[in-house]
């Protein structure tokens, strides 16, 4: 061998100690054989897996949750989940609130309205033992180091496991789909009949997508043994795949309809609709199933190839900014540029409602309140909620909250004075004390909680239209609870100027899950998307002076290796196609080497030089054992895999001669 093919010899170190972590070595892992890397396109051949008899998708959102479902031998009929126990009065309840309630004991009891009913009823002496949840998915978002045993807190302050909650959660919609499935089909339904999808935020991180993964597991949604049966998907892509198939009287067009209140149910939405369209809309709103038609909507038969548009999801929790392109002649969808977004959903606005109540009421009051009375917390926030979705950009008349009894009553135990005196001495102007018992806000008033999400989200927005990619964007989907907001909807008009059609689905609430439904049932519709992370494993590679930093070398048996380096196997940000396969080859070093162990790293850096730099970190190991097995080659070859795609990423090392194998799900969550 020639120095300069020793050169590029490339070595697995199994190393993990800093500053250099290849140092403590036993001996050198192994070298790579030529060609050092093939990419392969498996994406015609995704594998279709076992066939499922029905799809059922959750939509897990942050301030409410649902369900949806169709038979794959019925496509086109997508049922929304049965009406839920419960409700509020001014706010549509097509989903549940994302609620749980634990006994004292730490025992599940119930989630949804009937949880938050149950504990609203509960005397506050015994409510205070009981475990309230709600609005904790975006703990998942927040969590810098996320892990099995992150911690969330109940209302009372108590602290519980945040895989038992999630588990608990899925396990209960797992019960719910299954008990109306077998009311539909009038038999025992067996789960491994259901292929399950789970959506969230194209913008979470990989570790918390990994960690909705395995709160399915652990709530026996799908088993470890049968992964495929669990599809992670997208929001906005699911959102993306349904609005594929809107028809044209089932959305709003802002450029040609003024936004007067908002899309509310009872709006007669276009007015320009023929009787049988509106009779249509109505009676899509009474029934749970939705007909998707095995057609392309409208809209979409106006794009052609190369097209690109925008999916802004705006939910309770976080706002998701992706961009797409159409690729003909199947329509194929194929990601422009990598997710973005941020904690800017409509929650931002209740957290301003509660920064306001603090600045009149006192920081220390509404503490202590808070877990005093967490129930008569519940209820205010509840109120606030409904004329939260009253607000409007041309509004005249105000808005009234109705305080609970309890508040009102444990404040002047508090204080010694009332609450109207509370509002009389504070200098919020804008926001009086009504005889009825109630706060009396004008709609300047509420527009200014709305004010710092929705600056958020438009910055946002500007920021992504002055990419080079997200140039000559055809149309913007604005979807999620949040999107149903006028305030909104005339923010984002206002700073689009008409560069984009702004399209608005009905029930846009529901958007994603009936999507997510459609992608569970034909996976293969996403073909390309960008990779969130740089990965690679570390190796060894010859020293050399003057390119390598000395603090890197390391001898070995006469011979000089620079440890630590990162080989790339994917970078952030670059397409990957569904499916693909990137493979290399390696060799042990010493043919005596029993086990052969390669780490697999991640970084949010493009280039990463060495696993050492800040940000790199290790997110799987292969242990390929080959003794007791001759190879009959000068020298053995083990093939390094790593597959892409789904929300997952496999890793795989194979030795050839033996075909031998190991395979290690990319672990996010423990390293």
């Amino acid at each position: 061998m020639t120095e300069k093919d020793a050169s590029s010899e490339k070595i697995i170190s199994d190393a993990m100690a800093d500053p250099s972590p290849a140092k403590s070595m036993g001996d050198p892992g192994i070298t790579p054989l030529s060609p050092s890397h093939t990419q392969q396109n498996d994406t015609d051949q995704v594998p279709s897996g076992p066939s499922f008899v029905v799809v059922v998708a959750i939509d897990f959102g942050t301030t409410s949750s649902g369900y949806a479902y169709a038979f794959a031998k019925e496509p086109e009929c997508i049922h929304t989940m049965r009406r839920w126990e419960g409700g509020d009065p001014g706010v549509s309840n097509q989903k549940t609130p994302t609620t749980i309630l634990l006994t004292p004991d730490r025992k599940f009891h119930s989630f949804g309205y009937a949880a938050r009913d149950f504990y609203h009823d509960l005397d506050p002496s015994e409510s205070k033992h009981w475990l309230y949840l709600e609005k904790f998915k975006m703990k998942l978002h927040t969590t810098a180091n996320l892990s099995i045993n992150t911690d969330l807190h109940a209302a009372n302050g108590k602290r519980v496991k945040a895989l038992d909650i999630f588990a608990y959660a899925l396990a209960f919609f797992k019960e719910q789909a299954l008990k109306e499935l077998s009311d539909q089909t009038g038999g025992e339904f067996d789960n491994s009949d259901v292929r399950w999808v789970i959506t969230v935020p194209a913008i979470w991180k990989m570790p918390a997508k990994q960690f909705m993964r395995e709160a399915a597991y652990k709530s026996g949604l799908v088993s470890r043994e049968n992964p495929e049966q669990l599809i992670i998907a997208l929001e906005p892509e699911a959102a993306s795949i349904y609005c594929r198939k809107l028809r044209l009287h089932q959305m709003v067009d802002l450029g040609t309809q003024t936004t007067q209140n908002g899309f509310s149910p009872s709006d007669n939405v276009g007015s320009g609709m023929s009787q049988a369209a509106k009779e249509h809309v109505r009676r899509n709103r009474q029934s749970r199933t939705f007909l998707v038609e095995n057609v392309i909507g409208e809209l979409w038969s106006e794009l052609e190839e190369g097209d690109r548009y925008v999916v802004v999801d705006c939910g309770g929790g976080t706002v998701d900014l992706t961009v797409h392109q159409i690729r003909l002649p199947e329509g194929h969808l194929k990601e422009l540029y990598k997710a973005s977004g941020g904690p800017y959903g409509s929650i931002g606005i209740d957290y301003e409602f509660e920064k306001l109540l603090c600045k009149i009421f006192g920081q220390d009051f509404i503490d202590q309140f808070k877990i005093k009375r967490p129930a008569a917390w519940v209820d205010l926030m509840i109120a606030f909620e409904s004329r939260k979705r009253a607000a409007a950009p041309d509004r005249t008349n105000p808005l009234n909250i109705n305080l609970p009894f309890s508040f009102i009553d444990y404040y002047k135990k508090f204080r010694g004075h009332s609450v109207e005196h509370a509002l009389r001495k504070s200098n919020v102007d804008f926001v009086k004390w009504s005889s009825q018992g109630m706060l009396r806000m004008n709609p300047d008033a509420m527009n200014s909680l709305f004010k710092p999400t929705i600056d958020h989200i438009i910055q946002h927005l500007t920021e992504l239209f002055e990419k080079p990619e997200v140039s000559d964007i055809k149309f913007l989907f604005l979807v999620g609870g949040f999107a149903e907001s006028p305030l909104l909807q005339q923010a984002v008009q206002n700073m689009l100027q008409g560069r984009s059609r702004i399209i608005i689905p009905h029930d846009v609430g529901l958007t994603i899950l009936k999507g997510a439904v459609l992608f569970g049932l034909d996976p293969s519709v996403i073909k390309v998307r960008r990779s969130p992370l740089t990965y690679g494993v570390g190796v060894l590679n010859r020293f050399v002076e003057g390119k390598h930093p000395p603090e890197k070398l390391l001898v070995k048996d006469g011979t000089r290796w620079c440890t630590d380096v990162f080989d790339t196997f994917i970078a952030a940000d670059q397409s990957v196609a569904l499916g693909e396969m990137v493979k290399r080859s390696y060799t042990p070093a010493k043919p005596s080497q029993q086990v052969i162990v390669i780490h697999v790293y991640c970084s949010e850096k493009e280039n990463a030089g060495f696993i050492s730099e800040p940000g790199v970190r290790k997110c799987g190991t292969l242990r390929l054992d080959v003794s007791g097995t001759e190879s009959t080659a000068a020298r053995r070859e083990i093939q390094t895999l790593m597959q892409f795609g789904d929300t997952e990423i496999r890793a795989m090392a194979v030795d050839v001669s033996t075909g031998r194998t190991v395979k290690a799900s990319i672990d996010f969550l423990s390293h």
